[in-house]
């Protein structure tokens, strides 16, 4: 394009009811002719028009935009990287929409779908990331869990969120459940809530009686002791101590085997 029509676009640029500083249209020009190299010194400006004017120029790539959305306060520049499909095909750039404060909602859920796991994972715990976005990450992750191979739930399972972590409990498997246990983010409630279901094998529920963060916890050792699949070891471990009234629920409780309530027997007093 001839340097004449850039000089009329970058004037056109210009509000009509702004005081427009003396040098605004040398800068809008500049904005839109720079090269690779001066495009980085013209993003730092701090005047919004000359910024979308730069997402003009046919020399303006992703590292350009990346160094520009590490700045803030920059909605209106957002909207328009977003809009000008060209400028935003490098992944990267996608991720540093979604995970700029400024960007509005519904562009980065539009821009979600396209993450990878892992970097869906990164918004989760983010700072400044909007609860909308953090939930929405949280969702596509619980969604793709199913059918992501072992390795991935592992590590999710070791730096995932709450919610994230009772997804991955009830997706099971031995090596998930372990790295869940050592995860700070796991709440008790949740713990405590697989042990009761149906989700809860033999094997699992031996692996939280010997996890050393779980298994001294009152709740969790009850609901250990109130599963049928509670191994017998497990009962011989964790009954001394048990008051008179927690054995006589756990006695009175249909879902105990014959053989728990046995061990229950031998420890303390029948129900009345």
């Amino acid at each position: 394009m001839p340097l004449e029509s850039f000089n009329e676009i970058a004037i056109a640029a210009v509000p009509e009811h702004a005081n427009a500083m003396p040098d605004q249209a040398e800068a809008l020009v500049e904005a839109l002719t720079a090269g690779k190299d001066r495009l980085f010194s013209v993003i730092r400006d701090h005047r919004e028009e000359v910024l979308i004017a730069a997402l003009r120029n046919p020399e303006l790539d992703s590292r350009h935009l990346l160094a520009l959305l590490k700045r803030r306060e920059i909605e209106a520049v957002i909207t328009a990287i977003y809009a000008g499909k060209r400028v935003m095909e490098a992944y990267a750039v996608k991720f540093a929409l979604v995970a700029h404060p400024d960007t509005p909602v519904h562009i980065a859920q539009t821009l979600l779908p396209l993450l990878y796991v892992f970097d869906l994972l990164k918004l989760c715990t983010l700072p400044g990331i909007s609860a909308d976005i953090r939930l929405a990450a949280e969702r596509k992750i619980v969604q793709q869990i199913p059918t992501q191979p072992l390795g991935n739930k592992s590590t999710l399972a070791r730096r995932g969120t709450a919610a994230i972590l009772d997804a991955l409990l009830r997706e099971g498997g031995q090596n998930v459940l372990e790295a869940c246990l050592d995860n700070p983010r796991l709440k008790e409630g949740s713990l405590h809530q697989f042990l009761a279901s149906s989700l809860a094998t033999a094997e699992a529920v031996s692996t939280v009686a010997r996890n050393s963060r779980w298994k001294n916890r009152p709740n969790i050792r009850l609901a250990i002791l109130k599963n049928p699949r509670t191994p017998l070891i497990c009962y011989t471990a964790f009954l001394p101590g048990l008051s008179t009234a927690t054995l006589r629920d756990l006695l009175a409780s249909p879902r105990l085997t014959s053989a728990q309530k046995e061990l229950l027997r031998q420890t303390g007093p029948q129900p009345q």
